[in-house]
């Protein structure tokens, strides 16, 4: 028998998350084409030779990692759907994981030579860290039950992309990289809703299991979060260790690990709160408003062109 194909219906809502997630990316929606990228070469030539390093790989190691989400993350999750509201907002979580893929390359074109960018994407491939990262959650993606998948998900969402994102939010604060800064708070004003919305899905159905199932899971959560951190912070010594801002990196890791921990309903690991990290960075982190002109280039908000009415001698400039 031919099985009957369904239309999504938003009259209909099963979960009211669903649509208010859908509205809320909607709303965020950004393309990196819109962001003045080239203001910030005069910030970039002023930097030395290791700083400028760090922020290759950095954004290298951050495109691999929204490559894994939007080709084979946001997938894995798909396979678990609850209702088809959920499958669209997971659509839409997707694009964008490869909208932030992309910007980053944006972001190369502007700065860097087409052999400088070839590096870099050879040193993604290569850097046995970032890899083993990588590996870990996708290994996951591929066989892990459907919470599983969720909670490496919520880890990579929430966790392992901030080691990246601390270094253009210090530039942020000391009004340096201003506009390679405001793609990273779009990224991360996105992110902060994927983890929410991941980890609020991975509740439900965590709150489904028995008491020893859950105990089980929640051991297995903690114990991937553990392994995961031991590994980036090797990864961040690596990074910032030239330049000094290792134990920076590692507090603000810890911060975000908590924050991992907590979308997913869980007690945090660390000690270390948002009082710890560094204010400038925690700065960088509110979703306050950076305006651009509206018909030509976009940040996290809009500032409206004033229009007027057009006469007849509007149109004389033209014949």
């Amino acid at each position: 028998m031919t099985e009957t194909y369904k239309a999504i219906n938003w009259n209909q809502i099963e979960d009211m998350v669903d649509k208010l997630t859908w509205e809320k990316l909607v709303e965020q929606f950004w393309t990196d084409t819109r962001i003045p990228l080239s203001n910030d070469l005069s910030d970039w030539q002023k930097l030395s030779f290791d700083e400028k390093d760090m922020i290759a790989k950095v954004f290298g190691g951050l495109t691999l990692l929204d490559t894994l989400q939007s080709q084979d993350g946001i997938e894995a999750l798909k396979k678990s759907i609850r209702t088809q509201h959920e499958e669209a907002v997971y659509n839409n979580i997707e694009f964008m994981e490869s909208m932030h893929a992309k910007s980053y390359s944006a972001i190369f074109s502007t700065l860097n030579t087409k052999s400088e960018i070839d590096q870099i994407f050879e040193w993604t491939h290569s850097n046995e860290m970032l890899q083993k990262k990588a590996q870990i959650i996708n290994a996951i993606y591929q066989e892990g039950t459907h919470l599983q998948k969720k909670v490496a998900s919520v880890f990579l969402e929430s966790f392992l992309f901030y080691s990246g994102f601390f270094a253009p939010l210090h530039y942020l604060g000391n009004s340096k990289m201003t506009n390679v800064a405001e793609i990273i708070k779009l990224i991360l004003r996105d992110e902060s809703v994927h983890g929410t919305y991941i980890g609020y899905k991975f509740q439900i159905g965590y709150n489904q299991l028995s008491e020893p199932e859950q105990e089980e899971l929640k051991n297995w959560t903690y114990e991937l979060l553990f392994k995961l951190y031991e590994n980036e912070m090797e990864y961040t010594e690596y990074l910032y260790g030239a330049i000094g801002w290792t134990e920076r990196v590692g507090v603000f890791l810890r911060y975000n690990a908590n924050k991992a921990l907590q979308n997913l309903g869980f007690d945090p690991l660390f000690p270390d709160t948002s009082e710890d990290v560094d204010p400038i960075i925690m700065n960088g982190i509110s979703t306050g408003t950076s305006n651009h002109d509206f018909f030509s280039q976009v940040g996290n908000g809009y500032l409206l062109g004033m229009v007027e009415t057009m006469e007849d001698e509007d149109y004389v400039k033209w014949y």
